[in-house]
Formats: structure tokens, sequence, C-alpha cells
């Protein structure tokens, strides 16, 4: 099992956050999980953390202020070098939604919301997978 130390969970929702970091405790119990509730917020999170950056962007993709693909835009031209694993969260099952965040090279999945406890295993089957 891919271990994780640290994960940015980005959720505009109070009780998606919640779902999301009831499940996370159970796969990973003793990672650092940070939130945020917009991608700017995400981006000042971050910026408090760059020194030891986040092994998992969990990324809503439809938030106020900073959406999730503005705030890969922007993260990415701030740190090129340095953007973690994102799965991106969304409510939206389109297919252009999902091609559009496909385009990031650090997007490796797309989970439609709530983070339950199956999409957390997907979550760290993909990451066992790609450390493999």
């Amino acid at each position: 099992m891919t271990k994780i130390q640290k994960i940015l969970l980005v959720e505009d929702q109070e009780d998606d956050q919640y779902l999301a970091k009831r499940n996370i405790a159970r796969r990973w119990p003793d990672a650092q999980i940070l939130s945020a509730f917009d991608g700017q917020e995400a981006i000042e999170v971050l910026e408090a953390n760059k020194d030891c950056l986040p092994d998992l962007i969990l990324l809503d993709m439809n938030m106020p202020r900073m959406n999730g693909l503005e705030f890969l835009d922007a993260w990415s031209k701030l740190h090129k070098l340095s953007v973690p694993v994102v799965v991106m969260l969304t409510s939206s099952d389109q297919r252009t939604d999902k091609e559009h965040a496909q385009q990031y090279c650090c997007v490796r999945d797309y989970i439609v919301k709530p983070l339950n406890k199956a999409a957390v295993q997907q979550i760290g089957e993909m990451l066992d997978d790609e450390a493999a």
C-alpha cells in the first residue's frame, strides 16, 4: 500500500468535506489532512506548506471564487515542477469536464462525488499501481 503522509482536500461543501475526511482517515489513518474551501484558499495552504507538499490533492471541480481548473492553471504556472498527484472530485459526470481536467498531466483520476469508501479504495489502488 502506498504511503500517504499528507493530503489536501479542496471542497466547498462542508458535508462533502466531512464525509471525505472520514473515508480518507479510514484508508490512511496516519495521513495529515489539510483542507481548503476553494482554489484560492488551496493555493494559500500549499504556499504555507511548500517545503512539504501533499502527496495527493483531492480537488472539487466546481467551487466559488476559484474553481478546480482555475486552481490547476494558477498552481502549475507558479510551480511547474512541484504539482502533486491530483484527483478531481465533481458532481458532474459530463464527458467534456473530464476531458478538460485530464489535459493536466498531474490529474490522475476523476471521481463523481461523494468521496465514499469505494472511491477512496479506487484512489488507493490507482496510487499503488503508479508506485509499482
